[in-house]
């Protein structure tokens, strides 16, 4: 009974592990030295030595850790909105000069969003400190003026009011300014550099590279002919051959990659140091060193290499024995932290896997070293420049312009056109559009424009991608917290114990309406707030209790079976909060007003007089003991509790009211100013506990900014909480009402998006569009609520198609099937989605959470016929039963089975298309109908669900051409982790 009550599980392991992180991933600057052959010093630096990280497990074959976090940071797909959004179709673009005479430009566009039925007005504000983008919500009945964008963005003192520009040729103007955020495409250094060689000369003047070198060339990309080139030359000649004759070129992800490769580039006899190789490789600013020799032997270092401009070294070397890789990254220490993470070691056997990695390694490396002050103060100084020549352009013609027009520059944001100018206007617009069409083909033809379709490997999963919990779920969610593999969620209805596949069962009725809780598996409670106003209470109840009435069905509770549980002074609170690692001791503070009350749990001596006490009482309220009442000055809107380094008199309390962040000693009641808001309007949305390497820091999310603040521990009675160079922060792109740390990564969740960022930089890594988003509980795994429509006009091969969505169209769930109507072409369904929390930390769990509802059993049958085994919702089976499986699924994959396989609906459809062909150089993947439904047929035997097989005959034929070996899915392996591994 104590382990069943005390022992922490899996769920509570990982959230309290969910915000623990350490910059140490990343490396750690060291100051580097080199020297030549009499050892005397040549030169030093500093730099971030990233070599894998020393602290974790290696107990394990080198490269066979698959990384889930490998993408790249800030794509231009998500990040370039003029041409993504604007160009091509109507929308605003406004000049005005803010209360210090700078020259803005802000440009604001209503579009459905990403075709989800999600209209939403784009804006971006021209600046010469950079671009601010941010949504903004679309409502049919408030129109939106351009006084309030500004005033979302801070702007709200102006010198000159806004004027809206009606001249089409704006629009190449503002291209223009968006492309000084930097290339779409990469020029990367590769040096080739023999055993023993220590300085920069003997590198650049190797003729020629081994067999291994010329492998690893042909890993990276394609050898092409510089004379008559027409990609991107990456500022070499194509024309006279002056920088050899061929280079190694690539695409990745829609980037177009040139090489600089040293054995490739001319080389003179008589000039030892090379200048004609060191122009291009000294002038890129990230190099590839491909080192030949034993690890033993002296190893590259940066300062060897005399260059102010190239700041990232990827240093590369071959083990012919293991056929392997290894990785090492050096970055110059004011190069900001980009990922991905090296896996510890970093060795990698595969060898696609190793060129993706090192390409996105090297793309978000050179992305962050433009924002360094070398790079980002002569790009302001450009932005300003072409800030300030195109406003003195345009204002002499601004004026000239018929004041009935100017008569919109405050006005409201319209979709159309006003009435007494129609004619007048829809000319102009046409010609707008025209222009901005012309412009965008001409960027896309140029290859100025990353490709749609980013995609690396086939049916590659992202850790964000969710499971479908629930599907019609009638109720309005309060709030909610996970249970095991359950969910327990506070609706309109009364509060019900949901899990997947099986019907709810009720545990409260509705007479008691919880507004906030808690399930604390490892100290077998429940928290919850209840009602509102005056009434509200803090009750605490045994889970072990509630889950025995639900297993003996006992008569549902309702608020007057509770009066038991209620919590004593908590009559009239508004918000309560707990600690994150509450294993050692549960701390409560209930916010009443503007008074703070700390009550904390006291924890049984001995496990005998625990015993006793679990049985004697069923209501926990006895073992919470009244700490202290602390004063604020206002009610608290958020409240967080931030373990101290020793727990004694050193916990703290982060509260935000007015337009302010706190700091609250826990036992002295003191206060400290952590952050003071510089805004008229301040949204409160979370204050995040983060700990790294075991000290406390702060995510502070308020409006459409995230700021980190480190905690140091106390220094005479107070904490050390002024600036510092670990603090950072970044701006979302719409306002979130929740924020979510999982790391490496940190979820904003929207009323119909979820914006991925990565914690240790803030740099965007996806944004899914999701309509009528709302986040139900995120303490461990993470489930949201939302509307998907489906459209009866749909294809139902389109579902079976296994391939990553187009950033256009960004997926983040799973559409359900909803019965259509005959009278509507679509049913809006609100469904409960789960994204696993492992998934998006990286960790795996061995065994599954034990489900409050009994365990479920569900044989299905094949279309073959043929009865399944027994399948469990659970994340690991026997190895008997794996094996049985594995045999079945390949056999039906490969067609050997001698049972007659049914034609279905589905693969009726299907087309004769040429067989699956790749290119592991572009990254792009060309799927036939046959791959696609083998794919869909093996997600769904994996899930335990109905496996349809493809009778198609050009299909069958395929297969009996192929032999098992070379079929493009083959079964090859299961490992202790019980991983069917899919190659």
């Amino acid at each position: 009974l104590m382990k069943r009550f005390y022992s922490s599980s899996v769920s509570e392991d990982l959230g309290c592990r969910r915000g623990e992180f350490s910059r140490k991933h990343y490396g750690s600057v060291e100051l580097l030295i080199s020297s030549d052959a009499d050892g005397a010093i040549q030169r030093a630096g500093r730099f971030r030595v990233e070599n894998g990280s020393s602290g974790e497990n290696t107990d394990y074959t080198p490269g066979t850790w698959h990384r889930t976090d490998v993408h790249l940071e800030n794509p231009e797909y998500h990040t370039r909105w003029y041409l993504k959004y604007f160009l091509g179709k109507v929308h605003q673009n406004y000049i005005g000069t803010d209360a210090e005479k700078n020259p803005f430009f802000l440009s604001v566009v209503l579009s459905d969003q990403n075709n989800q039925r999600v209209p939403q007005y784009h804006s971006i504000l021209w600046r010469k400190t950079g671009t601010q983008k941010i949504c903004l919500p679309y409502s049919p009945t408030k129109t939106l003026s351009v006084k309030s964008i500004l005033s979302a963005m801070s702007l709200d003192k102006f010198e000159k009011s806004p004027r809206e520009i009606f001249h089409p040729e704006i629009q190449k103007d503002l291209l223009v300014l968006e492309e000084q955020e930097g290339s779409v495409h990469f020029k990367f250094g590769v040096l080739y550099a023999k055993d023993g060689q220590l300085t920069d000369d003997e590198m650049f003047s190797n003729e020629t590279g081994s067999e291994s070198f010329q492998r690893f060339l042909h890993l990276l990309g394609d050898t092409i002919t510089l004379k008559g080139w027409t990609g991107y030359r990456g500022g070499l000649d194509t024309k006279n051959d002056t920088t050899g004759t061929c280079s190694i070129y690539t695409v990745f992800q829609g980037h177009e990659i040139m090489f600089h490769v040293s054995t490739m580039l001319p080389y003179s006899r008589e000039n030892k140091q090379q200048v004609e190789r060191k122009r291009h490789i000294g002038n890129d600013i990230v190099t590839i060193v491909f080192q030949e020799g034993e690890e033993s032997s002296p190893a590259f270092k940066p300062s060897m290499i005399r260059s102010h401009f190239t700041h990232i070294f990827a240093l590369v070397r071959y083990n012919k024995q293991s056929d392997s890789y290894r990785l090492k990254i050096f970055s110059e220490e004011s190069v900001p932290l980009f990922g991905p993470p090296l896996p510890s070691p970093p060795v990698f056997t595969n060898h696609q896997e190793f060129r993706d990695f090192v390409l996105v390694k090297l793309i978000n490396g050179e992305k962050a070293t433009l924002e360094t002050p070398t790079f980002s103060q002569k790009r302001q100084r450009t932005l300003d420049m072409l800030i300030r020549s195109l406003y003195q352009d345009l204002m002499p013609d601004l004026h000239k312009v018929n004041n009935m027009l100017n008569r919109r520059s405050f006005s409201d944001v319209l979709p159309e056109s006003p009435k007494s100018t129609r004619k007048k206007e829809e000319a102009r617009q046409a010609e707008f559009v025209r222009l901005g069409q012309a412009l965008k083909l001409k960027t896309t033809v140029k290859g100025d424009a990353t490709a749609n379709l980013a995609t690396t490997s086939f049916c590659k999963k992202e850790p964000w991608e969710s499971q479908s919990f629930c599907s019609n779920f009638p109720h309005e969610v309060v709030c909610a917290d996970s249970w095991g593999q359950s969910l327990l969620v506070s609706t309109d209805a009364g509060v019900l114990l949901i899990d997947d596949g099986q019907p709810s069962v009720q545990v409260f009725d509705k007479t008691l309406q919880i507004k906030q809780m808690h399930v604390l598996e490892a100290l077998d409670l429940l928290v919850a707030r209840t009602d509102k106003g005056k009434d509200s209470r803090l009750l605490v109840f045994r889970l072990s209790a509630v889950r025995k009435d639900i297993e003996t069905k006992q008569m549902i509770k309702s608020k007057y079976d509770c009066r038991e549980n209620k919590l004593e002074r908590t009559k009239g609170c508004h918000l309560y909060a707990i600690n994150t690692h509450h294993g050692s001791e549960l701390r409560i503070v209930v916010a009443i007003r503007n008074k703070l009350l700390v009550t904390k749990k006291n924890n049984p001596r001995n496990s005998l007089t625990s015993s006793s006490l679990l049985s004697s009482s069923e209501s926990p309220v006895e073992e919470f003991q009244y700490i202290r009442e602390i004063c604020l000055s206002d009610p608290p809107v958020v409240m967080t509790l931030v373990d101290g380094p020793t727990g004694d008199s050193d916990n703290m309390i982060c509260v935000a009211y007015r337009h302010q962040f706190d700091l609250v000693n826990e036992s002295t009641g003191e206060s400290y100013k952590l952050h003071h808001v510089e805004t008229n309007k301040v949204n409160f949305v979370a204050a995040i506990d983060v700990y790294e390497d075991g000290e406390a820091g702060l995510l502070l999310c308020y409006n459409y900014v995230c700021q980190y603040r480190k905690v140091y521990p106390f220094n005479g009675g107070s904490p050390l909480i002024q600036p510092s160079a670990y603090d950072f922060h970044f701006s979302w792109n719409q306002v979130p009402y929740a924020v979510v740390c999982a790391f490496p990564y940190i979820l904003a969740f929207t009323t119909d998006s979820i914006e991925i960022r990565l914690v240790v930089n803030g740099n965007l890594v996806h944004t899914a569009v999701v309509p009528e988003l709302q986040l139900v509980a995120s303490r461990s795994d993470i489930y949201f609520k939302a509307a998907a429509a489906v459209s009866g006009s749909s294809d139902s091969s389109s579902k079976e198609m296994c391939s990553r969505s187009s950033p256009q169209t960004p997926t983040a769930y799973e559409m359900p099937e909803c019965p259509l109507t005959s009278l509507e072409g679509e049913v809006p369904c609100k469904n409960l989605y789960k994204i696993p929390l492992s998934n998006l930390v990286g960790r795996s769990i061995e065994r599954p959470l034990k489900s409050p509802l009994a365990p479920k059993v569900i044989t299905t049958t094949t279309s073959s016929g043929i009865a399944s085994l027994p399948v469990t919702h659970s994340l690991s089976l026997s190895r008997m039963e794996i094996k049985e499986i594995a045999s079945r699924t390949r056999k039906e994959l490969l067609g050997l089975l001698d049972e007659p396989i049914p034609k279905t609906e589905s693969t009726q459809k299907q087309k004769k298309v040429p067989r699956r062909q790749s290119d592991p150089k572009q990254g792009a993947v060309r799927s036939t109908s046959s791959d696609r439904i083998i794919s869909s047929s093996f997600e769904s035997y994996s899930e335990g669900r109905h496996l349809s097989t493809s009778s198609d005959p050009d299909t069958l034929a395929n297969r009996e051409e192929s032999s098992p070996s070379s079929y493009p899915f083959q079964l090859i392996s299961f490992y202790d982790e019980d991983i069917i591994d899919l190659k």
